[in-house]
């Protein structure tokens, strides 16, 4: 054994000398002709292939989107069994310290029976070296490099690195925090870290689970809005962009908004709330479309008030023939002092033109208390696929927000309010603020019954309402029947009588 030990020692010492010999002496030229011939050597007798995908592409200028997509992917996969990790802060993530591998460490993965490594690397660092870049060359160029077995060539650079690309960008959209984006004026657009929309995170707490309304609805927009995410191919295959939109409408209090932030819950998505009025034409809103990202949904609330666009082609029309020729000038003063020149036909195109393909699965909600006031082609399917209507607060809306409020399934009094909540008019805003407990010595009963006296309240004055309109319809009746009878009705405007006389 010591003797072999002896052999090996000496040549190590050969190769070593052969090689400082190499590089010392012999002219580049030929050392690069020398490498090229042992590397086929090497290849003949190593049976795998290796890949190597770099920190950073064009001499360091942008980081690579295939580098971050693996490191995210391994760091959910594979880093677990990795024994030396590094700790990384990431902004606007749900997990902002996240657990990678270090340097020279490798881990294993396995697709389709395939066994691979994974090893994350990095070369030494030159000091006399310059990059134009934002980032240090002196940490040298961290690269990842994925080994596997040569017969499995097509699988893995077919399949399996496709596979990682895009579960890595899953996963990261899955671990980010979500915004609620709102339009900036074009003023500030321009500029040092100016940017068209501004944003905060979004902690909205609404569900579907604690949403009030009927199960079987609920149940319908959940399919409605599962069957869209899901639906990249089939939009693909029947030429339509991958976008949808929702119209909600129903009274105030009904809880339009608080359905927004369930589907952007649920969708894990972010929120564009469009604001019309601060964008001044058609040329700003299509550039306002362009820098949203996908998976978002972009919202436009109380729609029949944020422009002049209900009926607009009719109004148009009606106007050209009432109204007398305006003085030019007048004229162009009174468009000039318009805040927003947004048309129909712009608010058309940005929701269903050309410019709604650039980006895909986005949903698109317009909100209105009142549906009537929307021009028939603003809220057409097509564009509009869906009309989810947001009614008055009834029984099985009122046990979903008794258990949010009060934390009750059932109670004694729950008949009497389903019998009240089927004569009255009353938005779950009404309700939830009833159920709401005011103070610490409030208990379910209390809450209840507060709500049944409101119910009590409402319906007296619906019945009051009611027979203020019964009285007010049987007046011209009676007045009618006096007409039939041969008679006419002459107010004496002297004394206050009423007048009987013959025709």
């Amino acid at each position: 054994m010591g003797e072999l030990w002896t052999q090996m020692g000496s040549l190590m010492a050969t190769i070593m000398f052969l090689y400082a010999i190499i590089e010392r002496f012999f002219p580049a030229a030929l050392r690069d002709t020398l490498q090229i011939h042992t590397q086929k050597v090497v290849n003949l007798l190593y049976p795998y292939v290796q890949i190597t995908f770099p920190e950073f592409s064009g001499e360091r200028l942008k980081r690579s989107e295939a580098y971050t997509a693996i490191q995210t992917y391994l760091s959910e996969n594979s880093s677990q069994l990795a024994k030396r990790l590094k700790a990384e802060v990431v902004k606007d993530s749900q997990n902002p310290l996240v657990l990678s591998m270090d340097d020279d460490e490798e881990v294993t993965d396995e697709f389709q029976g395939v066994k691979l490594w994974w090893a994350a690397s990095k070369t030494a660092s030159n000091p006399h070296a310059y990059s134009f870049s934002y980032y240090s060359p002196l940490d040298g160029k961290r690269y990842f490099k994925l080994t596997f077995h040569k017969k499995h060539r097509d699988l893995i650079t077919v399949a399996y690195i496709k596979h990682v690309l895009e579960e890595g960008k899953e996963i990261a959209l899955r671990n980010r925090q979500r915004k609620l984006y709102t339009n900036n004026p074009s003023s500030g657009w321009y500029g040092y870290k100016q940017s068209k929309w501004s944003h905060i995170v979004f902690e909205h707490p609404a569900t579907f689970e604690t949403l009030a309304m009927e199960q079987r609805k609920k149940e319908e927009i959940i399919n409605d809005l599962v069957k869209f995410r899901n639906g990249k191919d089939y939009y693909a295959k029947i030429g339509k962009a991958w976008k949808r939109g929702y119209l909600l409408y129903g009274p105030p209090g009904t809880g339009k908004s608080t359905m927004i932030a369930a589907m952007a819950n649920f969708m894990n998505y972010d929120v564009y709330d469009l604001e019309l009025t601060a964008v001044k034409d058609n040329t700003e809103l299509r550039k306002l479309l362009i820098e949203t990202s996908s998976k978002a949904i972009i919202v436009v609330e109380d729609i029949d008030c944020s422009l002049d666009l209900t009926g607009q082609r009719n109004m148009r029309k009606e106007r050209s023939e009432e109204e007398e020729p305006k003085d030019p000038n007048k004229k162009e003063e009174e468009e000039s002092n318009k805040s927003s020149k947004v048309t129909l036909s712009g608010l058309l195109n940005f929701i269903d033109g050309i410019w709604s393909a650039c980006g895909g699965e986005r949903i698109i909600i317009f909100t209105t208390n009142f549906v009537d006031k929307l021009d028939p082609a603003l809220i057409r399917t097509g564009r509009m696929d869906k009309h989810i209507e947001l009614s008055y607060c009834r029984f099985e809306a009122f046990k979903v927000l008794a258990k949010n409020y009060l934390d009750v399934d059932s109670h004694h009094l729950f008949p009497r309010i389903s019998n009240l909540l089927e004569v009255t008019n009353v938005t779950p805003a009404d309700v939830a603020e009833n159920l709401m407990p005011k103070c610490v010595n409030e208990d379910v009963e209390t809450c209840l019954l507060s709500l049944i006296q409101a119910l009590e309240s409402e319906e007296e004055e619906s019945d009051d309402a009611g027979l203020n309109e019964e009285k007010d319809k049987e007046e011209p009746t009676q007045q009618q029947k006096m007409k039939n009878n041969g008679h006419t009705v002459e107010d004496v405007k002297g004394n206050g009588f009423i007048h009987l006389s013959g025709k």
